[in-house]
């Protein structure tokens, strides 16, 4: 199953003309985890074509309002076309107020049920059956938390030959096997999934940071990530900015990537005063050379590996 990421809103807090507010989509299978949600979100969601009626799962890095704002608009954007389906929302301490003054003010109801986690500690924040989530503390000068997404282990490749020679016949048998079950002969002796099978195979891994300065738990936190996505608000030339207003730079997102030896780093979060993204990119490649700027809809897929 791939695993595919669409970068609905690439900005800082102001949009342009090219970049809407923050918003990533994680699109596996039927579906979608969204890690921040910046305004007009539903509108962007409408122009990438994601669909309003699969799964969905919402993660807020922190309550400012270019992260949060678009939040209102899609949750009744989504009841005005009958979803049903419940929508899971975690975020910091204050989502669920800020949820229900909304829905107060606005007067607005819901076809469907909206289940708010609070999270307020670095560590587990949604277990799956296939993936977990977790949380850490960033370095921004509000409550926020980077989220990481990490798939569980796969079975190794399987071995028909293997099973062949312990006389299991392919079927069920080979199935459970494959699915990681361990299998009880009829002579009572049990064959377990790694006696014919490789090694475990590592999940895939997807760290998004939302808003921070560099951290130190970072590194372990990110640790082997397949995709960084980091926030670069502001050009080398500006770290004292960057570090006044709680930011981070190319360079700095680049020294994060390289510390937690991450295969790809792609910024996004980008000042309204860079029209190109060339100068960031630049500066961020000379550390680490496998990154690339986030543009409003770019796309990119993380195909299942072996």
């Amino acid at each position: 199953m791939s695993i595919r990421i669409i970068f609905l809103g690439t900005a800082g807090a102001i949009p342009t003309a090219q970049r809407s507010l923050p918003a990533v989509l994680l699109q596996r299978g039927n579906e979608q985890l969204m890690f921040d949600c910046g305004e007009a979100v539903q509108r962007q969601m409408i122009r990438a074509k994601t669909g309003f009626h699969k799964k969905l799962k919402i993660f807020l890095t922190h309550m400012h309002g270019d992260h949060v704002l678009g939040l209102p608009g899609l949750l009744q954007t989504m009841a005005l076309m009958d979803r049903q389906k419940p929508v899971e929302v975690y975020g910091p301490v204050g989502t669920a107020h800020f949820l229900a003054c909304l829905q107060e003010s606005l007067q607005f109801g819901l076809t469907y049920p909206v289940e708010i986690h609070e999270v307020t500690n670095a560590g587990l924040v949604c277990n799956e059956e296939e993936y977990t989530i977790t949380a850490e503390h960033t370095n921004h000068g509000v409550t926020s938390f980077a989220y990481a997404f990490v798939e569980k282990p796969r079975p190794g490749k399987f071995h028909p030959e293997k099973a062949k020679a312990l006389g299991i016949r392919q079927g069920q048998a080979w199935s459970q096997l494959q699915h990681g079950e361990t299998l009880t002969l009829k002579d009572g002796k049990t064959v377990k999934p790694e006696d014919v099978s490789g090694p475990q195979r590592k999940g895939r891994k997807i760290v998004y940071t939302g808003d921070t300065r560099p951290f130190k738990a970072f590194a372990e936190f990110a640790a082997d990530a397949d995709l960084v996505i980091h926030e670069a608000t502001f050009d080398d030339a500006l770290i004292e900015k960057a570090e006044l207003d709680g930011h981070s730079t190319p360079s700095q997102a680049a020294e994060e990537a390289k510390s937690a030896g991450a295969k790809s780093l792609v910024l996004t979060h980008i000042s309204a005063r860079y029209s190109e993204p060339q100068l960031l990119l630049g500066q961020a490649k000379k550390v680490f050379a496998n990154t690339q700027v986030a543009e409003d809809f770019l796309e990119l897929e993380l195909p299942l590996g072996e």
